[in-house]
């Protein structure tokens, strides 16, 4: 599934992080370019309230953070085990972890004149074995990240005096599980695709300026340095330590420590690239089915949608017809029931037929059951009402 999702990010935006202005998130520390202090006895801050230890490091804090410090205390060590499992070797030492909480507590816990740019968010200082970390940072979703990458600063600068640019960079990705972003896989792609793979001598100091350069830069280091220590294994990746600890240059202690020149291993990874970063992995494996599957999915669940709604409407309209219809014919109705309801101009009222017993129907009766009651003059009904006779006088 991850190649599928980074398939459809290829469709959408085949050059991931190239955005003007915008480059790969970084983690500050002595290995992005930073300047450490000089090595000498430094007090702790004032705003430190309280100091919890393990066996292989001091975790100072202030109030606020506290709580912070005591959850990393739990686990800092199984990190460290994490580094040995892959440098084959430890780093010296007990490693000072500084936390507080917010950017004023942050800058107040760092070394005199080793202040972290605005846009850090941690600081290793490597040879005072010493990491700057926000605790609001470490509780965020890339805090483990950041802590990691900060030690890993920290191993190789007491391991050795110096180290390349692309290798402390890939091994600080691959220490923290970087090397695993779908960002950095993009851009190996789009760069096996156009044939633009930077040489690795030429990422030994200098890093590239452009943003899409800067991605390629962390990713093909990131790759290269698993690639290694894949194929070495701790053993191979402790000599070439001890070789470098030396203080020979990088090059001659690779050659020592893996019987093989930094061009003939480069050129070996190089080979491969198609095949890891190409089309072929995308189209040989069961991505490119599920990709086909899901666009189904998406093309069939669409089209029920349609219809569905077309169904919709078509009831809607049948049934606002349907009331119309129903409409018309209760008012035809009762225009009709109006129509018969209008009464004659000599016709009064209407009584109901009345049977005497043992009797047809008057012959005065209408065809349809009813006596017409003929509108009486007031002088005849006077005429035949019985007057009271009048009175006698005696």
């Amino acid at each position: 599934m991850r190649h599928l999702i980074l398939l459809l990010l290829l469709l959408w935006s085949p050059r991931i992080g190239a955005q003007e202005g915008m480059g790969p998130p970084q983690v500050a520390g002595h290995a992005n370019g930073g300047v450490e202090p000089a090595l000498v006895p430094t007090p702790i801050p004032a705003l430190v309230t309280g100091m919890v230890e393990t066996p292989r490091f001091r975790i100072l804090y202030s109030a606020r953070s506290e709580g912070a410090a005591r959850q990393l205390a739990t686990h800092i060590e199984s990190v460290r085990d994490a580094f040995v499992s892959v440098l084959g070797r430890d780093w010296p030492g007990t490693t000072e972890i500084r936390m507080g909480v917010g950017r004023a507590e942050f800058e107040a816990m760092a070394l005199p004149g080793g202040e972290p740019p605005g846009w850090a968010v941690a600081l290793a200082y490597p040879t005072h074995r010493i990491v700057l970390l926000d605790a609001l940072t470490l509780a965020g979703p890339e805090g483990q990240v950041t802590l990691r990458h900060e030690l890993a600063h920290v191993a190789l600068g007491q391991l050795a005096p110096r180290w390349p640019r692309w290798f402390q960079e890939g091994l600080a990705q691959n220490l923290t599980g970087e090397n695993l972003s779908m960002t950095h896989y993009a851009a190996l792609f789009s760069a096996v695709a156009q044939e633009k793979v930077f040489r690795f001598e030429h990422l030994a100091e200098e890093w590239p300026d452009l943003p899409s350069d800067v991605e390629l830069a962390y990713a093909q280091s990131a790759a290269f340095v698993g690639w290694l220590a894949a194929r070495q294994g701790p053993e191979g990746m402790g000599r070439l330590v001890d070789e470098v600890a030396t203080g020979q240059p990088f090059e001659q202690a690779f050659g020592k420590a893996f019987h093989s020149s930094l061009w003939v291993e480069e050129q070996a990874w190089r080979e491969g690239l198609a095949a890891r970063y190409g089309w072929l992995p995308l189209t040989t494996s069961t991505s490119l089915l599920w990709l086909l599957i899901i666009a189904l999915g998406v093309a069939a669940s669409l089209r029920m949608r349609s219809l569905k709604e077309q169904r919709l409407a078509e009831m809607d309209a049948r049934e606002a017809a349907e009331e119309a219809a129903m409409r018309e014919e209760l008012e035809a109705e009762l225009a009709l029931q109006r129509q018969t309801l209008e009464l004659p101009a000599d016709v009064v009222t209407l009584e109901p037929r009345q049977e005497a017993e043992g009797s047809d129907t008057p012959p005065e009766a209408n065809a349809a059951g009813w006596r017409e009651t003929p509108t009486s003059d007031p002088e005849e009904d006077s005429e035949r009402t019985p007057r009271p006779s009048k009175p006698t006088l005696h």
